[in-house]
């Protein structure tokens, strides 16, 4: 009687989990319709600052059950495996890392096949094996880059483009900035003149990017081009879990603040420069811990390597701005100090954090100093070395 009970249990409880996760599948399905109709856009900076907001969800989770729905909504079998019971969202949440819509029936085979735990050691042997088709892309993607500017026939200037996710977020807050300092402006001058129409005050938001970014080239032509450290309040945000930074190979986050993916190595270029803060977080994916933002690169520190490099330090370069980068990364248990820093322009310092796979040296297997074997950093090292 006792065994037959526990029986029962045990098929409520594995009844019961169905549920759940097909009521997970619809609940990914609402964020994705409501993410693309921007239904968050009434204060919020993201789909995931909303449900953090709305249903209680720590923000990091929030993340996650974006980047999940988003995926799905290009992965039909595995959202109906979801939907079904079949799969658990733990299972699917770690094939949606790698899933394509070309490798999906095969990764849903293994879904099926394996306990979660199985399914993520797959997934994290499966990343390895896809680093050079996700080297590729990104390639491609870098390729694809374009701006497009012409004058129309009466006068005008029209635009037309394609950026890298992180310039187009740099793009994006730069913009927020210049229409904040606008906005700023025109309060300031109806103080001085008085109540004005009110539709002649705010125009709409196509014509605010507009002027904002007018505002923009004229500020850049005005005090030159030279991006210097980036302001507090608008800034990319990169969120990013300690094993990728250390190991690219490693499965965790790799996002924008919007839920746009980027890839590992980007995340660590950007890291190499830039305010960090720690986050710990419990088993439940719920911050628990919080540290003081610090600087990667503490600003006297990077005066004395401006003084010293005074420009792009990659072999015959010499472009006078730069970025910071740590010759062996501080994920890596580099040290932040003088000797472990260079100076690269944006190119070289994504040059050479870009694996190539093209070159019979990355796929050597041999280990630098760098934690890598991207020939760009050995051809830095070798000239540093030299200096």
């Amino acid at each position: 009687m006792d065994t037959l009970s526990l029986d029962r249990l045990g098929d409520e409880i594995a009844e019961l989990s169905a549920h759940l996760d097909a009521a997970t599948a619809r609940l990914l399905d609402l964020i994705r319709e409501f993410d693309a109709r921007e239904g968050w856009n009434t204060g919020f900076r993201s789909c995931a600052a909303w449900l953090s907001w709305r249903v209680g969800l720590d923000l990091g989770a929030a993340r996650e059950r974006v980047r999940v729905a988003r995926a799905l909504g290009t992965l039909p079998r595995l959202a109906r495996a979801l939907a079904w019971g079949e799969l658990s969202y733990a299972k699917v949440r770690a094939l949606t890392r790698v899933a394509t819509p070309e490798t999906e029936e095969r990764l849903l085979a293994v879904g099926r096949a394996g306990t979660a735990d199985h399914v993520e050691r797959i997934v994290r042997g499966w990343r390895r094996m896809d680093r050079k088709a996700e080297a590729a892309e990104a390639a491609r993607r870098h390729a694809s880059r374009a701006l497009h500017v012409y004058q129309d026939e009466d006068g005008m200037v029209t635009l037309r483009g394609r950026l890298a996710p992180e310039v187009g977020a740099v793009l994006m807050q730069a913009l927020a900035a210049a229409r904040e300092t606008l906005y700023q402006r025109a309060r300031s001058q109806n103080r001085d003149t008085g109540p004005a129409d009110v539709s002649a005050e705010t125009p709409p938001m196509a014509q605010q990017q507009a002027d904002a970014l007018g505002l923009l080239a004229e500020t850049a032509l005005h005090h030159g081009i030279d991006p210097g450290a980036p302001a507090e309040r608008y800034q990319v945000v990169v969120h990013v879990d300690a094993p990728v930074l250390a190991d690219p190979d490693q499965p965790g986050q790799s996002v924008l603040e919007d839920g746009a993916r980027v890839s590992a190595e980007t995340s660590r270029r950007l890291a190499c420069d830039a305010s960090r803060v720690v986050m710990q977080h419990g088993r439940d994916g719920r911050v628990v811990e919080v540290a003081a933002r610090t600087r990667t690169i503490p600003p006297a520190l990077r005066r004395a390597l401006h003084h010293r490099d005074r420009g792009c330090r990659f072999p015959g370069c010499g472009l006078r701005f730069g970025q910071g980068h740590h010759i062996r990364h501080w994920a890596q248990g580099g040290p932040t100090t003088l000797s472990n820093l260079a100076l690269l322009c944006r190119r070289h310092h994504r040059a050479v954090h870009d694996r190539s796979i093209d070159s019979p040296m990355a796929s050597s297997g041999s280990a630098d100093r760098t934690g890598g074997c991207c020939p760009m950093s050995r051809v830095l090292l070798k000239y540093l070395a030299m200096q």
